[in-house]
């Protein structure tokens, strides 16, 4: 009664912090910053703005890499740093914990997400699988005897799930997101145009001129990077046609993906679906068109949610805060 409950939306990309009474108190990168002695030196957004420009004692990581725990100390240290940011470094009762993780991870990688939690502070630790968090955030009514489908874009993984009766029936995860796109586009000026470029420049390239499907009106963009021939800072001209080329191959691997689950669906399920639409949600739906796209190649009708971003976070949150109401959401515990 007297201890916190935080939903942790813990993405590859950002960590959002839903409090149970307050929303969304948070969302900052899931970045660290580590000296050469171990010692977190920043977390979060002052994290992100060393990536890149680092002196050599200081290394500035992802520990996040596909959706779940690639490094487990240093994810344990960053979510001890967001959960003392919210409940205050000295407290009398610890906080009762949600993350959301994609669906489909294995048993190890849930049990290292919430053997993380309970380490960073939380008193008692509950995961959720993604896609279902993402519809309890976007306002889908999940516990009713109908079909609701959600795609949710993340910058680690998509997962794509079909839900009814408060539970998954149909889902796929692939490790496609927001982070491959970036890496594609920063390929893709490597080849085509000699230029090295940050996964931060690649990110606003995508965010500013990137789109799903080629467009009439070709928006250009002024890049600058390292020359790889000369070794010197030159500056290039992309246009949003090119990055459509760029992204093509890691789009039509989530395009793939719903195809899959569709394919699985039940046919009951699958007319629900029809008369509702397909939902987008994570911060990879912000990108141009790919509500277009998919609804071209499914010919469902698809829609952006509102707040894509902070879906996961909320319905993480109010999943916790109705936990016997979604009991069935519920994947693991500690």
């Amino acid at each position: 009664m007297f201890s916190k409950r935080i939903g942790i939306d813990l993405g590859t990309a950002n960590v959002l912090v839903y409090v149970v009474g307050r929303g969304i108190v948070m969302n900052e990168p899931s970045v660290v910053a580590i000296s050469d002695d171990n010692r977190v030196d920043a977390v979060g957004t002052e994290a992100k703005e060393m990536l890149g420009r680092t002196p050599g004692n200081i290394t500035a990581c992802r520990p996040m890499r596909d959706g779940v725990i690639a490094d487990y100390v240093v994810t344990e240290a960053m979510l001890r740093y967001f959960i003392n940011k919210v409940c205050g470094t000295f407290r009398l009762f610890r906080p009762e914990v949600m993350v959301c993780v994609p669906t489909g991870v294995t048993s190890t990688e849930r049990r290292a997400a919430l053997d993380a939690t309970v380490q960073a502070g939380a008193r008692s630790a509950f995961l959720i699988e993604e896609p279902l968090a993402a519809a309890i955030g976007a306002g889908i009514p999940i516990a009713q005897p109908s079909g609701s489908m959600v795609i949710d874009v993340g910058g680690g993984t998509t997962g794509v799930a079909v839900i009814s009766l408060g539970g998954v029936v149909v889902s796929k995860s692939v490790r496609v997101g927001g982070n491959k796109l970036d890496e594609a586009i920063a390929n893709y000026i490597r080849k085509r145009h000699n230029l090295t470029i940050g996964e931060r420049t690649a990110e606003e390239i995508k965010i500013k001129i990137g789109s799903a499907i080629e467009v009439t009106q070709d928006v250009q963009m002024e890049v600058r990077g390292r020359d790889l021939l000369a070794g010197l800072p030159k500056t290039i001209v992309v246009s949003t046609n090119e990055v459509v080329g760029a992204i093509s191959q890691q789009l039509s691997e989530i395009i793939n993906t719903v195809k899959y689950v569709l394919e699985r669906t039940p046919p009951e399920l699958s007319s629900d679906i029809v008369d509702k639409g397909i939902v987008l949600t994570g911060g990879g739906a912000l990108l141009n068109n790919l509500d277009k796209m998919i609804q071209d190649v499914t010919q469902v009708s698809c829609y952006v949610a509102e707040d894509p971003l902070l879906c996961v976070a909320k319905g993480t949150g109010i999943a916790l805060e109705h936990l016997d109401s979604y009991k069935k959401a519920v994947l693991g515990s500690r």
